[in-house]
Parts: structure tokens; C-alpha cells; sequence
């Protein structure tokens, strides 16, 4: 949970802004952006103490919308293009939404000619996928604020490359000048800082927030042995939520965090929002289902920080980070340890057998960086593990023979005692004893190397560097 006193000092200050703009004569209507009655996570200013209470909602929180073609989206709005190694797609100006993403280095089939892996899809498109992060007003801050409609300017013929951020900039013409700094590595990682300059007379109070929405239910495997839907660790607790959970619950999942990470999860691809690891927020589960077939089912991930006050003449901003792309295990344990994020690594599902999945998957990495061949490092790393095991597996072949050697003095037990059981077990412990043979010392060998093996067979199942990855021959995936 967030430090004790940090979310009463920054509403105390929030309050006391608003309070100071209410006095110099300006209006304190809650503002028009969170005047909607859609689903999102909510706090409340007032009296110098934070409630929660469902007053401020995030623009275009989750809600149920009228579908459209990906094409008649994209063409529909100004965008700025993105254009990195391993991504392409572009940034809705209307919005400064992310929702046009495509991974270049990975294809739908083993065809090279296929097409490439989209990510990110605009609002209203079949699967839309997208990003924003934004501010929402205090509770007696009237300023107009950019949303989900407003439309930003970015500099003529900018692209938003490794080593090239964009700034775009919007003024809402009453003395707030908006900006985001928009910057990508050269990976998955995109860095959002946004900062406003209050030219007017008044303190302003803002709420700063950052979401990810999925439309349409995803169509995911369902299987067990790995987790796709709503994720994040919050609390230092790993979260994992289903579509079907949001769905039908009476109100949206909240969890007051200081540090983690929370967005959603496929078998290999993943979009998860990243706040600064330190300072508390709160983040919020949340789903509508579509009320008919004109409106689409929505799923939302979303963080709202604590306050921020802007003095007259001052700028102040915030930075958080989305990752968008493969869930690729270096990669994210790299991030994890440059970032400072909270258990990032969990974003790939390495099962009940954490301590054993991982240390695996490394295994067959390495192997594959000796061999060049997926394959081949997979039948090294079995052969690896057997050999490991052996002392376990040879143990159990050993009792098992003694036991099989005990079957004939157990059949003359059964034709000497055949309608007396009791005799018939005491008669077997003492040979149990005799012959120093435990009846359960063939199976508990086995017993220990399932886990071994079964994490094995997750590596190889879920993770991404073993998608499509060829053998020989014939054998291409």
C-alpha cells in the first residue's frame, strides 16, 4: 500500500489550490471530461482528504462503442508515423492515442510473405487495442483539458524513431499550455512525459492517468497451463483477471499500489502500463459487455496518480512508460532491472514451478546460442535433465525390481491367508522389512522429476523465442 499520509498531503494541496481559485472567482463545476458516467477509477478531493467515491471518471473509460473497419479508422484521423527496427504504425493525433502498432519481426504464419503481428488497433475496429495517458481535473478545477477528442499538433513531417522523441502540444486557450513528450528505445518500451505550463492566474490541480482498452472479448486458448487476460503486479501481489470476471462484476477491480505494473496478457504479445515506481497510485480492472450487436465489449486497465499542483507561471510534468510488444524474457528482465519495475519478469506466466520454468527457459537459450537450433537444444536439454535425475529415476528402477523379485512370496501369502487380508498385509510388511524395499520408494523418484519435466514442456510451450522457430528439413516451426 502507498506510504501512510502521501495521498491526505497531495489532496490537501489539491484542495487547497482549487480553494484558492474558487475565492479568486472561478467557477468549481466538476470538470467536463469527468462528468461522464462511464466506468473509471475514482477519488474524490474534499476538505483536504482523498475519497474514493465515483465522481472523477478517466476519458473514455471503459464503454461499450459502435464498430469500424480498421482502414476507415486509420484514414479518419491525422496520425504521426512511428518507425523503429521492430515496430511500425503511428499515433493518433486525435487523442494522443498509441493504436496503430504492427511487430515487424513477427509474422501470423512461418510464410516470411504473411502478414505481420498487429498489436494495437483503433477504437471501434475489430480487436481494438490502444494507449493513452492523460490528466483529469481536481475537484474544483473548471480548465478545459485535452481528451479522448482533442486534437494535438506535432511538428510537420515528424517520426517517432529510436533516439527521436516527438513533442506534441495542445493550448487550451485559457493560459494551460499541454505537452507529451513521446519517446520509444529500440525495443517495445515508449516513454511518456507530459508536462502542462500554467500561464494564468490560478493554481491548477491535476490528476494525472494512464490507461490501455481492449474491445471485443479476445479469443484466447483457454488452456491451463497458461494465463491469458487482465495482469499485473500491484502490491507486490502478482494479479491475474478474467475477461469473464470483469465482465460481470458489480463494480471495477481497485488496488492501491506504490511501484508494479498492470495491462494485458496473450500467449506472446502484451501491453502493460508502467507508473512511476515511486509514487502510490491507484489502478483499476474494469469491463462493460455490449449491449447489442451495434456496440462492442470493452476491457480496461488504468492508473490515476495523486494530485499535482501547478503554480501560476510554473510547468511541472510526469513520466510513465508503456510496453507494447513480444514477451520476450531477457528483454523484460533487462527492463525490469533498468526500470526498477516490481516483479516484471511475471508478464510471461512461468507457472506454479516459477523457481524451475525460468532457470529452464535460460538453459535452452543458452543451448540454442551454442547450437544455433532450437531443436537441438532441446533434445540436449532433456538429455541434460535425465542425466541430472538419474540417481532419482535409477533409484526407482532398483526398488522396482526388488519389489518385482517379492512377487512370488506375496502370491503364496495370498493363496496361505486367501480370505484374510490382515494376515495378508502383515505378511507383506514383514517382507517389506526383510528385504529393506519400501512399496512407495519406486514412485516418490518419479513424483520429484514431473515438476522438473513439466517445466520443460511450459518452456517450450509459451515462450515466444520458440515460436515459429525451424528445425530441419521439413520441419519449419
Amino acid at each position: 500500500r502507498p506510504r501512510a499520509g502521501s495521498w491526505e498531503r497531495g489532496a490537501g494541496r489539491a484542495a487547497r489550490a482549487a480553494g484558492r481559485g474558487v475565492r479568486q472567482g472561478t467557477p468549481s463545476p466538476v470538470p467536463e471530461a469527468c462528468q461522464s458516467g462511464s466506468a473509471g477509477a475514482a477519488f474524490r478531493l474534499w476538505g483536504g482528504a482523498l475519497r474514493r467515491a465515483p465522481v472523477l471518471s478517466l476519458p473514455g473509460a471503459a464503454t461499450a462503442v459502435t464498430p469500424v473497419t480498421r482502414d476507415q479508422a486509420l484514414a479518419s484521423s491525422q496520425r504521426l508515423k512511428i518507425e523503429t527496427p521492430e515496430l511500425q504504425g503511428s499515433i493518433n493525433l486525435t487523442g494522443a492515442q498509441l493504436d496503430d502498432l504492427h511487430l515487424t519481426q513477427y509474422r501470423e504464419t512461418i510464410d516470411p510473405k504473411s502478414p505481420t503481428i498487429v498489436l494495437l488497433s483503433p477504437a471501434g475496429t475489430p480487436n481494438a487495442f490502444f494507449a493513452e495517458q492523460g490528466f483529469v481535473g481536481a475537484t474544483g478545477t473548471v480548465a478545459r483539458l485535452p481528451d479522448s477528442k482533442t486534437v494535438w499538433q506535432a511538428p510537420a513531417d515528424a517520426v517517432l524513431s529510436v533516439g527521436k522523441p516527438v513533442t506534441l502540444t495542445w493550448d487550451n486557450g485559457a493560459g494551460l499550455i499541454f505537452t507529451r513528450q513521446i519517446s520509444i528505445d529500440d525495443h517495445f518500451v515508449f516513454s511518456v512525459t507530459q508536462a502542462v505550463q500554467n500561464n494564468s492566474a490560478a493554481p491548477v490541480a491535476l490528476i494525472p492517468y494512464a490507461r490501455v482498452q481492449r474491445q471485443d472479448t479476445p479469443v484466447i486458448a483457454g488452456w491451463w497451463v497458461f494465463f491469458e487476460g487482465m495482469l499485473g503486479v500491484l502490491g507486490d501481489k502478482l494479479q491475474e483477471i478474467n475477461y469473464s470476471d470483469v465482465q460481470g462484476a458489480k463494480e471495477p477491480t481497485r488496488i492501491d499500489s506504490q511501484g508494479g505494473w498492470l495491462g494485458f496478457t496473450d500467449k506472446y504479445w502484451a501491453a502493460a502500463l508502467i507508473p512511476d515506481q515511486k509514487e502510490p497510485f491507484r489502478a483499476m480492472y474494469s469491463g462493460v459487455k455490449a449491449r447489442d450487436v451495434t456496440e462492442k465489449d470493452a476491457f480496461q486497465t488504468d492508473y490515476l496518480r495523486g494530485a499535482v499542483i501547478i503554480p501560476p507561471s510554473a510547468r511541472k510534468g510526469v513520466e510513465g512508460h508503456l510496453y507494447a510488444g513480444a514477451k520476450q524474457a531477457t528483454l523484460i528482465d533487462g527492463y525490469e532491472a533498468k526500470l526498477g519495475i516490481a516483479q516484471f519478469d511475471r508478464m510471461i506466466d512461468w507457472g506454479w514451478f516459477y523457481f524451475l520454468t525460468k532457470p529452464m527457459f535460460y538453459l535452452l537459450d543458452f543451448l540454442n546460442g551454442l547450437v544455433g537450433n532450437f531443436g537441438i537444444a532441446i533434445l540436449i536439454a532433456t538429455l541434460l535433465v535425465k542425466a541430472v535425475v538419474f540417481p532419482l529415476a535409477n533409484k526407482s528402477y532398483a526398488s522396482m525390481s526388488k519389489m518385482k523379485k517379492l512377487q512370488p512370496e506375496m502370491l503364496k501369502l495370498k493363496e496361505l491367508y486367501p480370505d484374510d487380508k490382515m494376515k495378508q498385509q502383515q505378511g507383506m510388511m514383514e517382507l517389506y522389512k526383510k528385504e529393506k524395499v519400501s512399496p512407495i520408494s519406486g514412485c516418490l523418484p518419479v513424483v520429484v522429476q514431473i515438476p522438473v519435466f513439466f517445466s520443460l514442456y511450459k518452456v517450450i510451450l509459451t515462450s515466444i523465442e520458440l515460436r515459429h522457430a525451424p528445425f530441419f528439413g521439413w520441419v519449419h516451426d
